[in-house]
């Protein structure tokens, strides 16, 4: 996130959303600073926090494949709105998606 809106790309990010959901309703929502940006490493970290899918406006090929590696289901293309209203969009199916904002 970066002013409480989702981020372009997710490796420029000052705070994830980590938003728990249960029988499709949103339960939690927590804030939480990233450790330090290094391959490989917010993969893990998301992993290890529970998250199982990751809402992002962009990221590279090799981002995509470390998250996945990790068994978080990667959406790209999202747009620049509040977390909780991508999160309740993406469970209803209504999440409209666009291109890769980072397609490298």
């Amino acid at each position: 996130m970066a002013e409480g809106k989702l981020a372009a790309h997710f490796g420029h990010v000052r705070e994830f959303a980590i938003i728990e959901v249960e029988d499709d309703q949103i339960k939690n929502t927590e804030l939480h600073a990233p450790p330090a940006h290094e391959p490989g490493v917010l993969p893990k970290w998301l992993h290890e926090m529970g998250a199982d899918v990751i809402i992002s406006g962009g990221m590279g090929q090799m981002a995509v494949n470390l998250f996945q590696q990790n068994g978080i289901k990667v959406v790209l293309g999202a747009p620049t709105m509040e977390p909780e209203e991508i999160v309740k969009n993406y469970l209803e199916n209504n999440l409209t998606t666009g291109d890769n904002f980072c397609d490298h």
